[in-house]
């Protein structure tokens, strides 16, 4: 059971796009926009960029108040002092939770499974997440999931994450379904105006729409 004491309310998880040079500007706009986690996720082999930009992203989440995740890497989830990592498997959780320790936050990608996720849950993760959703331009051969499995899930105990080719146009659906987070890499990092397409994300979980459901 995750033990984060700030454990973030519902809603966008921002999860940024690889080696950007207005990576530190596009992120304030999403934290300003209302984004409630972000994962700085970059799997490019420049270590010492990525320990910066890490860096630089905790000082803006902590700002913001928001946890920041490090997509894959343990090790620099650790040297940035960042709140928490994602993985690609269960079977990674228990050694990167002995590392980071009881409080991080540990999400695990579990694709269309849910025994996955059960595995995930029993091994300490804090959330799972399922995807993709609907098509997806990261993942473009991956495919989609079926939006029941948000409601199978729910008795994981533990947030659940959507992802996968969601915008606020489609993203409804999830949130009815049972999605406690709505990831976005594209509709996101990759709109015109970054803050106002982290506020469309948010406004999905307004109070108001939240008391309709």
């Amino acid at each position: 059971m995750n033990t984060f004491a700030r454990w973030p309310a519902r809603g966008l998880y921002a999860i940024t796009d690889g080696p950007r040079p207005d990576l530190p500007d596009v992120v304030a706009q999403a934290l300003a926009g209302g984004a409630r986690l972000l994962q700085y996720r970059d799997e490019s082999h420049d270590p010492a960029r990525r320990h910066g930009e890490a860096i630089a992203l905790r000082k803006l989440c902590n700002t913001h108040g928001v946890p920041l995740i490090i997509g894959g890497d343990v090790a620099l989830a650790l040297s940035a002092t960042a709140d928490g990592v994602h993985l690609d498997t269960a079977g990674e959780v228990a050694a990167a939770r002995v590392v980071l320790g009881e409080r991080a936050i540990i999400g695990v990608s579990c694709c269309g499974s849910l025994d996955t996720a059960r595995e995930a849950v029993q091994a300490g993760a804090s959330y799972v997440s399922f995807g993709v959703m609907f098509p997806s331009k990261t993942k473009p051969l991956a495919p989609c999931v079926p939006h029941d499995l948000l409601r199978q899930s729910a008795a994981l105990g533990v947030p659940r994450v959507a992802i996968g080719g969601i915008t606020p146009e489609n993203g409804t659906s999830l949130v009815d379904a049972g999605a406690d987070y709505l990831a976005a890499i594209s509709a996101l990092f990759g709109a015109t105006d970054v803050r106002a397409a982290a506020e469309s994300f948010a406004s999905l979980y307004s109070p108001d729409r939240e008391t309709a459901r």
